[in-house]
């Protein structure tokens, strides 16, 4: 790795570096649920895909686990998580790394326990609601492959 901007672009240090992991959980129909970000958090109000940040010492398959039972009360068994793409996006002061997996399986259904709304929508019809940053270039990805 070089120190040269030229070459490899701006450096950033891994401390500001924020990984998350989201799930695009995909029903019968081809849908793909949304949750709204509630009020008194960061782009409250924008639809997101169901997720959250990586705790030190997890792996991201085991945070993703965790985050879609503690917002939404369903189980996704390891197996079933499909890793997908990835997006990068400024966030404040710190970068963000959005790592997507697909699934189409899981125990229970879902209820919006930390978001304001949850939403099933076809991939084409999220160009429409407003989304973060980071996830508005995995809309045609996701439309390619369901």
């Amino acid at each position: 790795m070089t120190n040269d901007p030229s070459v490899s672009g701006p450096m950033l240090a891994a401390s500001l570096l924020l990984p998350v992991v989201a799930a695009a959980l995909v029903d019968l129909e081809g849908r793909v649920l949304l949750q709204q970000r509630p009020e008194g958090k960061s782009l409250a109000g924008l639809w997101e895909f169901p997720g959250g940040k990586i705790e030190p010492g997890e792996t991201p398959e085991a945070a993703l686990i965790r985050e879609l039972e503690e917002e939404l009360a369903i189980v996704v068994p390891h197996a079933c998580l499909a890793p997908a793409t990835f997006a990068s996006a400024p966030l404040g002061d710190r970068h963000l790394l959005l790592l997507l997996y697909i699934t189409r399986k899981w125990t229970g259904v879902p209820r919006a326990l930390e978001a304001t709304a949850l939403r099933w929508v076809r991939p084409n019809e999220m160009h429409a609601l407003p989304m973060p940053p980071a996830d508005r270039p995995l809309i045609g990805l996701l439309d390619a492959l369901i």
